[in-house]
């Protein structure tokens, strides 16, 4: 039973459809038909603020934006020379980094090499005052040498025995000159007695055991 009115109500639901887009569409020509002197009204009051071309207001547009873009230019071109400027500061800096780098290396390196020659002229010193406390030793021993010589010498000559003291003019006459001889480095000598080495009060001044 169903399925006989079936179509039926196809037909009907299809006829209501019809209606109902027909209304819309008579209400939208309607409306359309409200708005249109609204539309013409206003393209009348757009076209009477747009001014007209010939018109000495647009020339002067014309002209404010030729003036506008010149300046635009101007504009442009002292942004390229800022940037310019300031790459070439950016350069000059690096280039003032660098030899600001360069002066403290070679700052450093000067002051180590300073330093060195400072050391070498220490050691240099050092070895001299060496070398002449040496020379000086051995001059001393010499001497020291000369004076146990002489020593011996006067006590062969005058039968003198060991713990005999010896003075200065007992022994000048089998020195050199003469005379005692003195320490290079300003010690004393002390002649002793026969038998006995003499001694000089500067340490390490002695004559070698056995020689």
């Amino acid at each position: 039973m169903k399925l006989k009115f079936l179509p039926w109500l196809l037909v009907v639901a299809t006829f209501v459809i019809v209606v109902l887009l027909y209304s819309a569409n008579q209400k939208q020509e309607a409306e359309l038909a409200q708005l249109r002197p609204a539309s013409q009204e206003l393209e009348q009051i757009r076209s009477t603020l747009l001014p007209d071309t010939n018109q000495p207001q647009a020339q002067a547009q014309t002209d404010e934006l030729t003036r506008l873009r010149a300046e635009n230019a101007d504009l442009m071109r002292l942004r390229n020379e800022v940037r310019q400027l300031r790459d070439q500061n950016q350069q000059l800096t690096r280039q003032i980094q660098s030899a600001q780098t360069q002066a403290q290396a070679a700052q450093a390196q000067a002051e180590q090499f300073r330093n060195t020659a400072v050391q070498a002229s220490a050691q240099a010193q050092q070895a001299q005052a060496a070398a002449q406390a040496q020379s000086q030793t051995l001059a001393c021993i010499n001497n020291l040498r000369q004076i146990d010589a002489a020593k011996q010498q006067w006590a062969q000559q005058n039968n003198r025995p060991s713990g005999t003291p010896v003075t200065p003019g007992d022994i000048a006459r089998f020195l050199r000159g003469n005379i005692l001889p003195t320490c290079p480095a300003g010690g004393i000598y002390l002649i002793n007695s026969v038998g006995l080495p003499p001694t000089c009060s500067t340490p390490g001044h002695v004559v070698p055991k056995g020689q």
